[in-house]
């Protein structure tokens, strides 16, 4: 049984207030025990620090955790909370965090920064080095009891780097949701001239057949890479779609009526302790209008 919690990060903003919301109905349906994080501003954790040079003092007050369980308080239907209060640099503080966690939930930007900016520096930071999977909750996407529950999990599956335990994030995810999972496959690949003249690309599901062989030899592949996961989630009803290139394009058009994406984190490294943040998962974290799960394979550990 996985007793690792599902982690969320708060500071606040309606940003980081909203992926509370959708990380309250996670940590519900996976049983799992609520931590609600907050990194302690940087005058806070200056304060803290002169404070115990003096001996011991009164305990620290958090006026963020503290609103938060106020707003809490009395609340159905809540799994088991628990709050903590971190010092240090926000990415680091979190990366820490996340070593012991099921996922870590956090807004798509918080407090500082340009208010124009999609996607804060924390958020990306923390998505492309976390240990565990990082789900980033843009302002506007459905969270809570106004999330669709019709609203299906999206993969973006890569024959080529996907790791496993990203496709079992994404099993995991829509069982416990009780909806269906699309994976979205795409090959770098021009569409036949006569579906061009014709005015009919993109159509709106491919068929592979008029793609010809190769494109059939990427159905095949597919499939044989979900089969084990389709075995062991037979409950999942599974959508297998693959699509011409543009693959962060497909997933982000995805996005408006899905519930979540769930894409891999790049497994190759520019240099050892580093890792690149594929530039799918850049895009769609960017650009898409629902969560977005980003998980890292095993071994990135």
């Amino acid at each position: 049984m996985d007793t690792r919690p599902v982690v969320v990060a708060v500071d606040g903003s309606e940003h980081s207030l909203r992926a509370l919301e959708w990380a309250i109905p996670t940590a519900r349906r996976r049983a799992a025990d609520l931590v609600i994080a907050h990194v302690l501003p940087d005058h806070t954790q200056l304060w803290t620090a002169r404070r115990s040079a003096l001996g011991p003092g009164p305990e620290l007050n958090d006026p963020v955790t503290n609103r938060v369980r106020a707003a809490l308080s009395g609340r159905d239907g809540l799994p088991s909370v628990r709050f903590d209060s971190l010092e240090g640099e926000v990415a680091d503080a979190l990366h820490g965090l996340g070593a012991g966690a099921r996922m870590l939930v956090l807004g798509s930007r918080g407090r500082g920064g340009f208010a124009s900016l999609l996607l804060g520096s924390n958020s990306l930071a923390v998505a492309t080095r976390a240990p565990c999977p990082v789900v980033v909750v843009p302002r506007l996407a459905r969270t809570g009891e106004d999330e669709r529950a019709t609203g299906r999990v999206v993969l973006g599956l890569d024959l080529g780097d996907t790791a496993d335990d990203v496709i079992a994030f994404a099993f995991e995810d829509a069982s416990s949701r009780g909806v269906p999972l699309q994976v979205i496959s795409a090959y770098p690949a021009t569409p036949p001239a006569a579906l061009m003249v014709a005015g009919e690309f993109p159509p709106g599901r491919l068929d592979v057949d008029q793609y010809g062989p190769g494109e059939r030899d990427v159905r095949r592949e597919q499939a044989e890479r979900l089969r084990p996961f389709a075995e062991r989630f037979p409950a999942v009803e599974v959508d297998a779609v693959i699509a011409p290139a543009d693959a962060a394009g497909h997933l982000v058009d995805a996005s408006a009526s899905a519930a979540l994406i769930v894409v891999g984190r790049h497994r190759r490294r520019l240099k050892p302790g580093s890792l690149l943040m594929g530039s799918v998962a850049h895009a769609v974290l960017h650009h898409a209008e629902c969560p977005v799960a980003v998980v890292p394979a095993t071994d990135d550990d």
